[in-house]
């Protein structure tokens, strides 16, 4: 069972998953059918279509913390791995290894990184949630790219890899500025 200091979001909402082993199992059952829903989705938006998927990474890391976004994470790439069809084009080892893995790296450094300041207090203001989800999206960014330059060489990933995605990451992190801060004060109000 994981052990919490400071109760996080998730915890605040649902403080037995604070104790309940089985309610953790739950929360990180949930969070990876969040994160297989979130790849398949996708919104028209230019220059490409938009995901939900980063939005959600930090979302679950900013509501539970590192240890428990960090479990979740680790258990979509585990379901991944072992086949199931929970990345935005299938599953399985292959998958891991092919131009998207380093975002799906990138996505469990992001989860314990952002979820190690949200269990610090961070992710409560409207300032502190656009810093932290920006350097959730900079190390999300920093691993996808930089995998796909071994892949297919610098200005091939920037051009492809970066570029194409910044409005849409603007406008989740417009969107997390909105939720969290409001999220934090209505679990103060239960």
């Amino acid at each position: 069972m994981i052990r919490f200091a400071d109760p996080s979001l998730a915890m605040r909402v649902w403080p037995k998953a604070g104790d309940s082993q089985v309610a953790q199992v739950a929360l990180i059952l949930a969070g990876t059918l969040l994160l297989a829903a979130s790849a398949r989705l996708q919104v028209p938006f230019w220059p490409v279509p938009m995901t939900m998927q980063t939005f959600v990474v930090l979302g679950i890391a900013a509501a539970c913390g590192a240890r428990l976004a960090g479990a979740t994470v680790l258990a979509y790439l585990a379901q991944g791995a072992a086949g199931l069809p929970v990345f935005a084009a299938g599953g399985g080892l292959v998958y891991l290894a092919g131009p998207t893995g380093g975002y799906l790296v990138g996505f469990l450094m992001a989860a314990i990184l952002v979820g190690a300041m949200a269990d610090r207090g961070h992710c409560r203001t409207a300032g502190s949630t656009l810093a932290v989800f920006l350097v959730g999206l900079v190390t999300i960014y920093a691993f996808g790219v930089g995998w796909l330059a071994v892949l297919f060489g610098g200005s091939v990933a920037i051009a492809n890899g970066l570029l194409p995605f910044l409005l849409a990451e603007t406008v989740k992190l417009a969107l997390a500025v909105a939720v969290f801060p409001a999220a934090w004060r209505l679990a103060k109000r239960c």
